[in-house]
């Protein structure tokens, strides 16, 4: 215990005391399916955009899901796809604009897991930010979620990943 020294002891107290004081705030975490890694986290307001971009699989086609942070979800605002293939919606109301299929899905999620695939080339938009989703999981699946962090445990954390 020679190696502790009463200054640094107390700067961790007093740094810890802070730190569970401070309010939390909403991140956008993605983290492993398989191990629950955190991969990705980034602070993150109400109304905040974020957008899953791919390639469709088999049209080869832009797809485009957007969703808005509300009180911790996601909640779906907008699809856009440019032709319709395996697993789009063949029978919504959708508008055209500028070329693609458009339409308002319903739905909050608490959670929205997705498997990076190497030919979709899944891209996560959050805010005026872009990550590789299939570089960070590689091509493995992720969970998204909107957690409330404290400031603390989002450094510590992105400090250990």
């Amino acid at each position: 215990m020679g190696w502790l020294r009463p200054g640094l002891v107390a700067a961790v107290l007093v740094t810890a005391a802070v730190g569970v004081s401070l309010p939390a705030q909403q991140t956008l975490v993605v983290s492993s399916v398989d191990s629950g890694d955190v991969l990705l986290q980034t602070p993150v307001e109400e109304d905040t955009r974020v957008a899953l971009a791919y390639t469709h699989s088999v049209e080869r086609t832009r797809v485009v899901d957007t969703y808005r942070v509300r009180d911790g979800h996601l909640e779906m605002t907008r699809m856009a796809f440019d032709s319709y293939g395996w697993g789009l919606p063949a029978d919504a109301n959708v508008s055209r604009v500028n070329g693609s299929f458009v339409y308002d899905p319903p739905g909050t999620f608490e959670t929205i897991t997705v498997k990076p695939g190497r030919i979709a080339g899944h891209r996560l938009h959050v805010g005026d930010r872009r990550y590789d989703l299939v570089n960070r999981s590689n091509a493995r699946a992720v969970r998204i979620t909107v957690e409330r962090r404290s400031v603390v445990w989002a450094a510590v954390e992105h400090v250990t990943a």
